[in-house]
């Protein structure tokens, strides 16, 4: 109504001025305007006639099965704190989302390791590139740093190396690529390289027929897609190609030219940051290359204080690091590694030489006892810093070992020539979930700080490392009552000076109890509640072994008086006292925990063992022959000198 009167308003107000209400513009006006009019009038008029034609849309409600709670992803999870780095390597308590790479049991057939196989054509590669490429996940810009995984379990390097080829094409679909292959000089590694030599001819064949396919990883390069450089290390850093090279019979060359380091020191951070500061210009100047490294070694390395640097370094160029190592001993450094004289003139009995290999997390997270179920264990990942390295920056890791036998347990006697002892493996899918916390040390450190349970849980562990536990004396013969009592005081002394540190542990654990329902990562939750169950489990048997000595001194008699030895058996009575039936009850809680909530794991493996062994004492008598006459021992007839003397042994080499 408004704008009517504004009309009337104005409308003799402009005659008044003498302009005139129909001028020349007024006709072109109206047909413009009723022109528009008439579209619009149109297009309303076939949208409805379309919409009249178009069936009544139907809703169906339907049934949806329930999702089990178990089941649902966790992939994503965020943290309030602050970080230091972009990335994906959050400290949301190891459960923040990362870039995986899938992850599979790779085994090496014996087939797959001769040189004369012919190559794989483009036929048959296709379905595999594609299964690659669906595999792989999102593709993210170069800006934009991507976690890798950090561990795929492999029986052998041929396997891994397998897996290496479809990385390479990833890279090439993206630039020219650059390839250093950075081998470990150690001893122990000698027979890897040979078989990594002898199946370097199929990688590159295989590369070539897809070359020659002219598939698009090729095709789209105009000078030299691949190129390769061949780098030794151990004290020094070796580079056996002066440049990198295209020429297989170079490559090949200078695989085999990679020799031994007897010096038994493996500067592995350093090697690597010197070989991406080599080719730094690849990556900084146009056209740029893709540079990406692979790393054989089967120990963590010497120079682990370089870590921090040699991430920082690699990310800033965004070259992705692969490692094929060995899987890291669980919850301990070093490791008994398989060793034979290899000349056969000398000894050819095994040797158990211990190297590190370990630990799988920065600090170790668990409660080391020395008792006889104390066994090195697959832990599921690498070696910290190596697989640090690998996750940080968009790689992999391969923990390669020839007894992967998942489910199965691996005897000495079974264990491969130069490989660790390792007594039990586990699914790579299942420990998944036990990843440890790939971050900065500082940020390692803060996240103790953050919850007392895991600063006290990797204090305790610290403790124990360095002090390992003495095994008690069990038998008692009886040749006088002195003599009894001066045995049981002996062994006292010994459980005396086990007691204290026992006390220590378990005091430290304690201190971390209030913030126990706090932990939500798994890693952490087993590992507290086994290490609380272990130290509680050998505080009531130390200190009722001791309670049982004690009441032997104060006289006791053997039922059968042919008896003359007393033995202390393990028994799941506690009959020394209320204090420790109670701690034993909440030993087998803590360990119950771990076996039901983290099933076909180390830690349950290790807490099913625990409980296995009883908690209590009895004491049980039994006839040894002690008070009996010694006999005159028979004059022992000289042995016959053997035809030859049995081969010397000699001390192994450091590997």
């Amino acid at each position: 109504m408004q704008i009517i009167a504004r009309i009337r308003e104005a409308w003799p107000s402009r005659a008044a001025i003498g302009d005139s209400l129909w001028d020349s513009e007024t006709p072109a006006w109206l047909l413009s305007m009723m022109l528009h009019l008439a579209i619009l009038v149109g297009m309303t008029l076939f949208v409805t006639t379309q919409a009249q034609k178009e069936p009544p849309l139907r809703v169906e409600a339907t049934t949806v099965d329930p999702i089990d709670p178990l089941e649902s992803s966790e992939e994503f999870a965020y943290s309030e704190t602050p970080q230091e780095e972009i990335g994906a390597s959050s400290s949301g308590q190891g459960e923040a989302d990362f870039a995986l790479a899938p992850v599979m049991s790779l085994e090496a057939t014996p087939g797959e390791l001769e040189v004369d196989e012919p190559p794989v054509a483009m036929d048959d590669m296709a379905p595999l590139l594609e299964e690659v490429r669906i595999a792989t996940g999102p593709k993210f810009t170069e800006n934009v740093p991507v976690m890798g995984s950090a561990g795929v379990g492999a029986v052998g390097a041929g396997g891994a190396i397998d897996r290496l080829t479809q990385e390479i094409l990833l890279k090439l679909e993206e630039r020219p690529t650059l390839v250093v292959w950075l081998f470990d000089q150690s001893g122990s590694l000698a027979k890897q390289r040979a078989d990594i030599a002898k199946r370097f001819g199929r990688i590159y064949e295989e590369l070539g027929v897809i070359e020659a396919s002219k598939n698009d990883a090729f095709a789209r390069h105009e000078d030299k897609p691949l190129l390769t450089s061949i780098v030794a290390f151990g004290q020094n850093v070796t580079f056996l190609t002066p440049k990198p090279t295209d020429d297989i019979d170079e490559i090949k060359a200078a695989v085999g030219a990679v020799e031994n380091d007897d010096s038994g020191i493996e500067h592995t951070f350093g090697a690597v940051a010197q070989v991406i500061d080599r080719y730094r210009p690849l990556r900084t100047r146009e056209p740029r290359r893709n540079v990406m490294l692979v790393l054989f070694t089967d120990e963590s390395g010497d120079d682990e204080n370089e870590l921090d640097r040699t991430v920082q370094l690699a990310r800033r160029l965004e070259v992705p690091v692969y490692c094929v190592g060995v899987p890291a001993p669980f919850g301990r450094r070093d490791v008994a590694l398989k060793y034979v004289d290899p000349d056969p003139k000398y000894d050819q009995s095994p040797q158990w030489i211990l190297v590190r290999q370990g630990p799988e997390s920065y600090l170790p997270e668990l409660v080391k006892i020395g008792e006889e179920i104390d066994e090195a264990l697959d832990s599921g990942f690498g070696p910290y810093s190596l697989t640090r390295l690998c996750y940080e920056t968009g790689g992999l890791y391969f923990a390669v070992h020839p007894n992967r036998k998942v489910g199965k347990s691996v005897s000495r006697n079974e264990t491969a020539l130069l490989s660790a002892r390792l007594s039990h493996f586990f699914e790579p899918e299942r420990m998944l979930a036990y990843r440890p916390d790939y971050v900065p040390i500082k940020e390692y450190q803060r996240l103790l700080k953050e919850n007392k349970a895991r600063e006290a849980l990797v204090t305790a562990a610290e403790m124990s490392w360095i002090t390992p536990m003495a095994r008690p004396t069990l038998e008692f013969p009886k040749v006088n009552d002195a003599d009894l009592a001066g045995r049981l005081s002996r062994a006292q002394q010994s459980a005396a000076v086990l007691e204290p540190k026992i006390t220590r542990l378990y005091e430290t654990l304690s201190q971390g109890v209030r913030d126990r329902p706090k932990l939500t990562v798994p890693r952490w939750q087993a590992g507290f509640d086994l290490s609380m169950g272990r130290v509680l489990a050998l505080k009531v048997r130390t200190e009722g072994y001791n309670a049982m000595l004690a009441k032997a001194k104060q006289g006791m008699r053997f039922a059968d008086a042919k008896n003359d030895t007393w033995e202390l058996v393990r028994d799941d009575e506690i009959s020394v006292g209320s204090v420790l039936e109670k701690q034993a009850a909440e030993a087998k809680q803590y360990l119950e925990r771990v076996r039901h909530e983290h099933p076909d794991t180390p830690w349950a493996l290790i807490a099913e063992q625990e409980l296995s062994v009883p908690l209590g004492w009895k004491w049980r008598e039994k006839y040894t022959g002690v008070n009996e006459p010694r006999q005159t021992p028979a004059v022992a007839m000289p042995r016959p000198v053997p035809e030859r003397a049995p081969p010397p042994k000699r001390p192994p080499p450091k590997l």
